[in-house]
């Protein structure tokens, strides 16, 4: 029987099944030919020219199954490269996708039996990171790129930076909101009084002389002129006489402007006192950096040495590692009311407390002097300025 015509109905239809996918069983790789049924594929390994292309792979066969696979890892990389990127997508998914392609390399003719053995063989060579979970193997592509490293690197070292800048601002608004309370301390409050007259029974004349002088005098305008001149009289009289009420009222403001100025001084030496270093031997911190990973993030050391004032040889408590840190990268520590504790800065610095009670409003605690010679006095200390003695 001879080939069907171009538009005939059958050639039509042979058109249509040869379309899309076929049978995986019914095709040849080395010939890559893909039969519709079974009886062609008989047909077709009994052909000449596949007999020609089994001799020639069984002179090398290990070369053909090479080539096979290389073209397979390739396109497969390159579709989950250009497809998926640098994402975690299931193995399954570029599988089907790869295979929807009909001219694509089989993996029955390569030197990997299952998709799970080429997956585990891709995690192996370092081509990509897989794992293995209950849905199954999923595979994440590794871009080695020199221009893809490059912008990785960059992107890593903005993030950097900006974590960075995030820590530095977060350190300014901390000092901002330290020294705000130092000043809040400092700020002298005013004291209102209520104004006063130095003489209660004094009363206030007015002389309408020139007036009546020139309308002509009253009895009104005399009268008003007779008390004024008594009245300009008795307050010469009195300011003649030396007054023991406005005397003891100098000696009251004149007290008063002394204390201010004690008060003054004390505030001034206590600014004067304080510092910015304040790390002290034999005191409990906290560690706060995350420079250093999880392992010592938020976990409790004991100072054993400080160097240039503002670095510290410590000791963590749980595993006994020594760390050289700087002050910003620790904190103070707050134990439980009635421990004991070292004030690090301010005009007690130095002195051993006893904690006796937590103020959080205002972000201090009251502590009573233990050593000193301020003994038993209660202060209240801002929350940095104290720690905890080991």
């Amino acid at each position: 029987m001879g080939k069907a015509d171009f538009l005939s109905p059958k050639a039509i239809s042979n058109r249509i099944k040869a379309k899309g996918l076929q049978k995986l069983r019914w095709y040849c790789q080395m010939c890559q030919k893909q039969c519709r049924d079974e009886n062609g594929f008989k047909c077709h390994c009994m052909s000449e020219s596949h007999q020609r292309q089994l001799l020639l792979a069984s002179e090398n066969p290990n070369k053909f199954m090479d080539y096979f696979s290389n073209e397979f890892k390739s396109d497969f990389l390159e579709l989950l490269r250009r497809r998926f990127g640098t994402k975690r997508v299931h193995n399954n998914i570029v599988y089907n996708e790869y295979i929807s392609d009909r001219e694509h390399v089989h993996m029955n003719s390569t030197q990997w039996e299952t998709l799970t053995d080429f997956t585990k063989w891709l995690g192996r060579e370092g081509f990509c990171k897989v794992d293995e979970t209950p849905k199954g193997w999923y595979i994440q592509y590794i871009d080695r790129d020199p221009e893809t490293i490059r912008r990785q690197e960059e992107q890593a070292r903005k993030m950097k930076q900006e974590l960075d800048d995030e820590e530095r601002s977060a350190k300014f608004i901390e000092e901002q909101v330290r020294r705000g309370r130092t000043t809040k301390d400092t700020e002298e409050t005013p004291v209102y009084t209520e104004l006063k007259r130095e003489n209660e029974e004094e009363k206030v004349a007015f002389n309408l002389g020139a007036t009546s002088c020139i309308a002509g005098p009253s009895k009104s305008s005399s009268v008003l002129g007779a008390s004024a001149l008594k009245t300009a009289a008795s307050s010469s009289t009195k300011r003649k006489e030396p007054s023991s009420s406005s005397d003891s009222r100098g000696e009251k403001k004149k007290k008063s402007a002394l204390e201010e100025i004690i008060e003054m001084e004390e505030k001034k030496k206590k600014q004067s006192v304080q510092t910015d270093y304040w790390m002290q031997p034999n005191i409990v911190v906290k560690v706060i950096t995350k420079r250093l990973g999880e392992k010592y993030h938020k976990k409790k050391a004991v100072v054993m040495e400080v160097r240039d004032k503002f670095t510290a040889v410590v000791k963590m408590i749980d595993s006994g590692d020594k760390l050289r840190l700087d002050q910003n990268h620790v904190e103070t520590v707050i134990p439980a009311p009635g421990k004991k504790v070292l004030i690090l800065n301010g005009p007690y610095r130095d002195t051993e407390a006893v904690l006796e009670g937590i103020d959080e409003k205002n972000f201090c605690a009251t502590l009573t002097l233990d050593s000193g010679q301020h003994k038993g006095k209660r202060v209240d200390v801002a929350y940095e300025d104290f720690s905890k003695l080991a």
